[in-house]
């Protein structure tokens, strides 16, 4: 028979710190019965690591986890090795192309589970606006709502056929929001009529394509429910009403991750549980502090024996997790049977990103292309220095040693100038000088709108060069930086897949503009 402090844990999903299972891991996961893990890089460092640790916390605990992971592509993946390495929904987008993104999902649902995830939180279903989106950008197929639906149903479908349950986030649209959730409380003036002619499209094709869970949001939406300091994921209006009753979704409702800031902004993390459970969440997240998960976890259990939280919905909910966690029986799927039989499916895997990066790289602004002649100034931040924050491909740990070896195979010789995303006047001036110093020079930017630093290093590296080649790496806002008769291309990201991508269309006379 299960107690209440166990049906509640299994609400909770927690991410938990190292590559290792410790005893205080395995005690806090008993303390607070929690039922749920997310992984992230900092868990991560071999396929065969990361199944060691999830059997070792599973076997520990004697009991069977719901595991997740935000596994996007583009700016968003977690684990190094093990996954095929896809370009941004943006870039997929830009192929308009949803058989693509069905393969795509095909070959993500058969690794994700080789490594036991159960849940994918992906595909970002966010439809762009003109506003400018600091945090979903890139990681959204674009501003068309159809494209949007089609490509993430496309994806979703595939990737449950293989046995990944996917999310679709961030509900009811988190594209407009002009600051990023993690920092910030966004408020997002969309009125009902806009949501549902624009940002709830994907969220309805991928209910009816039947997608087994959909995540919200934590930006106010004053125009869907105007109480007082009540975001999306507070808010019973959008979550009970209209997304569970309105439009009758029987799948399971996460929550977003509770430690962000704009849910710091409004409350404690134990209230902001109690209110994402009565707005009509099943699942609850917090990524990252033990501290904090023991508050939702007690602020939970004083809440149902209180009365302040019905009984009825906790036990809706968890006829809602049981499903989703019934849907697989095994941890893990079998890996291929023979090391030919996995050697085909990466060649096949890498065919499939190198088709669709050669069908998204964009030219955003026309101008002089790079000549196969004449010293080549190259200009790189340094992607290794991320590498403590993010996924950074092991190719690009060592930047020059990798841009010189790729740039040569098209024939290039270049002086490699690196430089801190985050450069210094120092940096800034070196790259200057080896702009000024040399035939053409191309330039890699990270992003001016959230760098400043990056933005003076433009302007500078604008006025000094005799011809440029800009290359943006993020998102593509920062072309209104660029001076007209540059030329300026993008693949939506920074990958090891897109940089080639935009490096083969560089060098192919025919496949860019030369004015």
């Amino acid at each position: 028979m299960l107690t209440l402090e166990d049906l509640i844990g299994s609400r909770l999903v927690f991410g938990i710190p190292g590559t290792v299972i410790t005893p205080e891991i395995v005690r806090h996961f008993q303390e607070t019965h929690a039922g749920g893990l997310i992984l992230y890089r900092i868990n991560f460092e071999s396929p065969d690591q990361l199944r060691k640790l999830i059997s070792d916390l599973e076997n520990a605990l004697g009991r069977r986890l719901l595991v997740t992971c935000d596994h996007e592509g583009g700016r968003v993946i977690m684990f190094r090795d093990g996954v095929t390495i896809f370009p941004s929904n943006q870039a997929i987008g830009k192929t308009g192309n949803t058989q693509l993104a069905r393969r795509q999902g095909e070959q993500e649902g058969k690794e994700l589970r080789r490594l036991g995830i159960d849940v994918n939180f992906a595909p970002v279903l966010d439809v762009l606006t003109e506003a400018y989106s600091p945090n979903i950008g890139i990681r959204s197929y674009g501003a068309d709502p159809e494209l949007v639906a089609k490509m993430g149903a496309a994806r979703l479908s595939a990737m449950q056929v293989e046995g990944v349950s996917t999310c679709a986030k961030h509900f009811p649209g988190l594209g407009p929001a002009t600051l990023d959730p993690h920092l910030k409380l966004p408020t997002i003036q969309a009125t009902w009529a806009e949501i549902e002619k624009n940002h709830f499209i994907p969220f309805s094709r991928a209910m009816r394509t039947a997608v087994h869970s959909i995540m919200t949001s934590h930006p106010l939406y004053p125009n869907l429910d105007a109480t007082p300091k009540t975001p999306a994921t507070f808010s019973r209006k959008i979550v009970h009403d209209y997304l569970r009753k309105g439009t009758g979704y029987k799948g399971v409702i996460f929550s977003d991750d509770l430690e962000m800031g704009a849910i710091r902004e409004i409350c404690s993390i134990g209230e902001a549980a109690v209110k994402t459970v009565e707005a009509g969440h099943d699942m609850i997240l917090s990524c990252h502090d033990q501290q904090a998960q023991k508050e939702v976890f007690h602020a939970l259990v004083e809440a149902y024996k209180s009365d302040r939280l019905p009984k009825k919905e906790l036990d809706e909910s968890i006829q809602r997790i049981e499903m989703l966690k019934s849907r697989r029986t095994e941890r893990f799927s079998a890996l291929p049977a023979t090391e030919l039989r996995a050697k085909k499916e990466n060649d096949e895997a890498q065919t499939l990103v190198k088709e669709i990066c050669d069908l998204s790289v964009t030219t955003l602004k026309s101008g002089a292309a790079l000549a196969n002649s004449g010293s080549t100034a190259v200009l790189f931040p340094r992607l290794s220095k991320l590498a403590d924050k993010i996924m950074i491909e092991r190719e690009q740990l060592d930047e020059a040693a990798w841009l010189g070896q790729t740039l040569q195979s098209f024939g290039i010789k270049p002086k490699i100038e690196l430089y801190d995303i985050d450069a210094n006047a120092a940096q800034i001036s070196s790259a200057t000088q080896a702009a000024a110093g040399a035939d053409q020079t191309l330039l890699f930017l990270f992003d001016a709108h959230i760098h400043d630093t990056q933005k003076q290093l433009l302007e500078a590296v604008q006025a000094a060069s005799k011809r440029l080649v800009l290359v943006l790496l993020r998102d593509a806002y920062d072309a209104e930086f660029v001076k007209d008769r540059t030329l300026c291309l993008t693949n939506y990201g920074f990958r090891v897949c897109d940089i080639q991508a935009v490096l083969r269309k560089l060098f192919s006379p025919s496949a860019v503009p030369v004015q």
